[in-house]
């Protein structure tokens, strides 16, 4: 394929993305995925990978359904012993090309997606929550284990 510069681009179902649906909410939709092969000026074999997909998350402030948009380009170096990654260029991300020299392009898809996938999935445009919750008079007496001390104290006196 590098030889050849050769590419593919295909639809993948959310729904086969088995890996994925831990992180999202259902599996409406599809992935749509570009794979580009060829050589560099320094004739460092290389796959430049393009997804578009809109990711089906729950906000953690509204705790509604939303689309994230994810549009990701990058370029993989191929490698064949792990030691070859240090030396690729800048920009490159290391893949190990299997032995039997065949990627799995719904393995390399999904484990993009996965990455993309925020630790905290928030809907833009979301109010954020108030950040100080200020403690009632109450609550500040119960906090301060001198308090009730001091109402001993003020008995006595």
């Amino acid at each position: 394929m590098v030889t050849a510069r050769r590419g593919v681009e295909g639809r993948l179902p959310l729904s086969s993305l088995t890996r994925l649906q831990g992180s999202l909410l259902d599996t409406e939709g599809d992935v749509r995925f570009a794979l580009e092969f060829d050589r560099d000026s320094l004739q460092v074999p290389y796959v430049e990978l393009r997804i578009d997909a809109e990711l089906p998350l729950e906000c953690q402030r509204s705790m509604n359904r939303f689309l994230l948009p994810v549009h990701i380009v990058q370029r993989l170096g191929l490698i064949r012993d792990e030691a070859d990654e240090a030396a690729l260029p800048p920009g490159y991300e290391p893949l190990l090309v299997p032995d039997d020299g065949m990627l799995r392009t719904a393995e390399l898809v999904e484990d993009e997606l996965i990455l993309a996938v925020p630790v905290v999935p928030v809907a833009p445009g979301t109010e954020e929550v108030e950040r100080e919750w200020p403690a009632s008079e109450a609550e500040q007496e119960r906090a301060n284990p001198f308090a009730a001390l001091s109402a001993i104290k003020n008995k006595s006196n």
